[in-house]
């Protein structure tokens, strides 16, 4: 099985950008219980959703506290968001490898599929 980057771009505004989430959040938790390779990426309007999902009161926290050890976001795109008091309070990895951003150049040169929601 190849290693698999989930990239989650779709923001907070819309109940699809939920459903988009919680599908990434479940694929990402497929990869992990079957014991590939896996990294989940909040980037671009998707780091919103990093400190809404560290609520234990949102309804979908359990989905995302058992994939949480996984999660990196967009150093440049949760500054960009406002978000980064709630990144850097997370357990996510702010990550920075290209002008600010993640290296989806690097993922794929390292043989990762790019799953994107």
């Amino acid at each position: 099985m190849p290693d698999a980057a989930i990239v989650v771009l779709a923001g907070t505004e819309s109940p699809s950008d939920l459903g988009r989430v919680v599908n990434a959040l479940q694929v990402t938790k497929e990869f992990d219980d079957a014991g590939d390779d896996v990294e989940l990426i909040f980037d671009g309007a998707g780091t919103q959703w990093v400190g809404e999902l560290e609520d234990e009161d949102h309804d979908y926290h359990a989905l995302y506290a058992a994939v949480a050890d996984h999660a990196q976001v967009c150093d440049y795109c949760a500054s960009a968001y406002g978000v980064e008091d709630e990144v850097d309070a997370s357990e996510a990895d702010p990550i920075d490898e290209f002008e600010g951003h993640p290296s989806i150049r690097s993922l794929v040169g390292d043989g990762y599929e790019i799953i994107t929601f």
